[in-house]
């Protein structure tokens, strides 16, 4: 997020103070499961039986921690959302390679482009992106995009003109001007998922938004190191997933829903769910929260890591956890679960940079290690738990994410993913510094200011 926009958007969250009520979030039980009970899975043909469901997580599960079926249906549970199997994923974490695979994707669609992002700049990667766009509308191909309003503050309005002119469909998330919203005008509410599905056959979807911002994050990949850690000379660092398989329907869904809760009006009548056949092995689970809904993200957060045997590793660009989350991570180190965070070192928003630290002296004194990373501006939302849990997504750990926002986290249940997530993890560690609970206690007292000062916003930020 730049000054600029951070500015805005600071502007746009004073004026909204008093529309807005103060909402909680809810307390996270974890009922026993009933014996014998199977997670509900669906595939390429629909719901499963249960005798199948169960011989495929018991393939899928056997080197796993003993309790992963345990998680799953605490996980259903509380989110009512089953798995889904039969996907492939591949991780992608270098902002270029996603753009590059993203844009790819784009140019080969035949039928339909639906893309939904917080942020679309006017820049080399946004032009170069909406050139894609643009020449796939003229051939034929239906293009929709749906982009927030806030997000997308500083992006000139000529630039959406020029693709609207195309043909290419386009409405914009909650707009800032209430006589803008044909529907309910909800300033607060952002929509900040990153999404795109291309001919209801691939999907992508994660943290990184549509910005030539992420065009020099790959230096961190090439363990080059910048001589500078100032916000504005260093690159991103962030990741995001492409899938295949059945679980592309889902996420399709969910760009379509947005597109009706904005009242966008009909969407060209193409063929937006065709026949998905399994693409790989992957099980997997889709949550797509908002702020009427029943926090399923959070959710899944806390039962993972109230579940958690051997590890929790999180990464979180923006860490502004509640006092429910702040326990959770406190008590998986204190029964010994080895529970590590990479948090930023370099920022481009102060405030929630500051509020995230008022948690440190609490963590740190309960266990958890904490590494800040120092070669890039931290902007990934990934966890990787006991191995086999792991979560890439648009939402960050702060109340505005699990509250305000329209957030997309998709949760993968496999070792071999898990162990990708936790290779990327040790390169983060590589590249962050460790902050010690001794070092932290002796921090000046000007940084302990900022953190009380930030941590009174939190709810906001």
């Amino acid at each position: 997020m730049s000054t600029s926009r951070l500015y805005g958007w600071l502007a746009i969250v004073t004026m909204s103070i008093a529309l807005a009520s103060c909402a909680s979030l809810p307390e996270v039980g974890a009922d026993a499961p009933a014996r014998g009970q199977v997670p509900a899975v669906a595939g390429a043909q629909g719901k499963m039986p249960s005798k199948q469901a169960k011989a495929l997580l018991a393939r899928r599960w056997a080197k796993a921690t003993p309790d992963m079926k345990a998680l799953a249906l605490l996980e259903e549970a509380a989110t009512g959302v089953p798995l889904i199997a039969g996907n492939k994923v591949t991780l992608l974490f270098d902002g270029p390679r996603t753009m590059r695979e993203m844009m790819a994707a784009a140019a080969a669609a035949t039928s339909t482009i639906n893309l939904e992002t917080y942020i679309f700049d006017q820049d080399e990667v946004g032009m170069q992106f909406a050139d894609v766009l643009i020449e796939r509308q003229r051939h034929g191909v239906t293009v929709n995009i749906l982009y927030d309003a806030v997000g997308t503050l500083g992006t000139p309005a000529a630039f959406f003109e020029r693709m609207r002119a195309a043909g290419i469909t386009l409405i914009a998330f909650n707009p800032v001007n209430p006589a803008e919203r044909k529907g309910k005008w909800e300033l607060n509410n952002r929509d900040h998922r990153k999404l795109m599905v291309v001919d209801g056959k691939v999907a992508f979807t994660g943290g990184i938004n549509i910005s030539s911002t992420y065009a020099n994050s790959s230096f961190f990949r090439s363990k080059r190191r910048p001589e500078t850690t100032a916000a504005d000379k260093v690159g991103w660092r962030d990741t995001h997933i492409k899938i295949e398989g059945p679980a592309v329907a889902a996420l399709q869904w969910i760009f379509i829903n947005a597109w009706v809760d904005q009242e966008g009006g009909e969407l060209s009548e193409r063929e937006y769910f065709p026949p998905l056949p399994a693409a790989g092995d992957k099980v997997l689970r889709v949550l797509a929260t908002d702020p009427t809904a029943g926090y399923e993200i959070y959710k899944s957060f806390i039962l993972a890591m109230n579940e958690a045997k051997k590890s929790v590793h999180i990464t979180s660009a923006y860490f502004v956890p509640d006092q429910q989350f702040v326990d959770a991570l406190s008590n998986a180190a204190k029964r010994g679960v080895e529970v590590k965070l990479v948090l930023p070192g370099v920022s481009d928003h102060g405030l929630v940079y500051h509020a995230g630290r008022a948690f440190y002296q609490e963590l740190l004194a309960s266990g958890v290690k904490i590494h800040e990373l120092q070669v890039a501006i931290l902007h990934a939302k990934t966890a990787v738990i006991d191995g086999t849990w792991s979560t890439v997504g648009s939402s960050n750990i702060d109340r505005r994410s699990f509250l305000h926002n329209y957030e997309l986290n998709v949760i993968i249940l496999d070792a071999a993913f898990g162990a990708e997530m936790e290779s990327a993890f040790r390169e983060d560690l590589r590249g962050s510094k460790e902050i010690t609970l001794e070092a932290w206690q002796s921090r000046p007292w000007s940084m302990r200011m900022k953190e009380w000062a930030a941590k009174l916003t939190e709810y906001w930020i």
